[in-house]
């Protein structure tokens, strides 16, 4: 509900001239943007107190029963991180050969493989999310070539959720600024722009290492976005 509202409100706030470049008529990299940032107050615990509500009492969530609830949705997120990597990197092998060069049925196993170990991912015991025999996004769902948007837009949207929480959480101000920046513009500016001129600048990896627990793996500064 919360990421799909996200999509919602990306297209409802949004303020621009031209309907072609209004809402949610953006890159695939930054479509999934306000949606995957909009899941953070899912798990916000101002938020949660509204909701999540014993079905008899009526009490809301213990606090020590949230800080478990929470702890538990890092678990396994190195191979949830990995499995979507994967998948993402196979959409590009896929899209990057012509057609003479797609191999026939027998051999996409193989094919998968090769792409995955080219890119010095190939692990064994994490698969890909999606096996190209019934990876429909990609080749059905309008997300040819673009399958690395959810974990690109979530990159942003994690930069996002630290902004707030630096500058005082959820806010009425703080909301009117991410709205007048990027959820009112559409694709009135490049979405590189937007972002930068919300976040004061380019975005950055640590923040989505942070939210699935995987600090100390990685850090600095990420590249590029929306199609740059």
């Amino acid at each position: 509900m919360f990421h799909e509202f996200g999509h919602a409100l990306h297209g409802m706030l949004s303020d621009v001239h031209y309907p072609l470049l209004s809402g949610t008529a953006v890159p695939r990299d930054f479509v999934e943007y306000p949606s995957q940032y909009n899941e953070m107050w899912a798990r916000e615990p101002s938020v949660v107190a509204h909701y999540a509500r014993h079905y008899k009492t009526g009490q809301p969530m213990p606090p020590e029963l949230l800080a478990r609830v929470l702890a538990a949705q890092n678990f396994n997120q190195g191979y949830a991180t990995t499995e979507i990597l994967e998948a993402a990197l196979l959409d590009q092998a896929w899209h990057q050969i012509t057609v003479a060069q797609a191999p026939g049925a027998p051999q996409v196993q193989a094919f998968e493989q090769q792409a995955l170990a080219a890119s010095g991912i190939d692990y064994a015991l994490v698969p890909p999310r999606y096996h190209s025999t019934y990876f429909s996004h990609i080749f059905d769902g309008g997300y040819s070539a673009a399958y690395y948007a959810y974990t690109w837009s979530e990159v942003l949207a994690r930069d996002t959720g630290r902004w707030f929480h630096a500058h005082g959480g959820l806010t009425r101000v703080n909301g009117d600024f991410l709205r007048a920046q990027v959820l009112a513009r559409g694709r009135s500016e490049d979405p590189q722009t937007l972002f930068r001129n919300f976040y004061g600048r380019g975005p950055e990896i640590g923040p989505l290492l942070e939210y699935r627990g995987l600090t100390g793996v990685g850090g600095g500064q990420a590249t590029g976005v929306a199609n740059p």
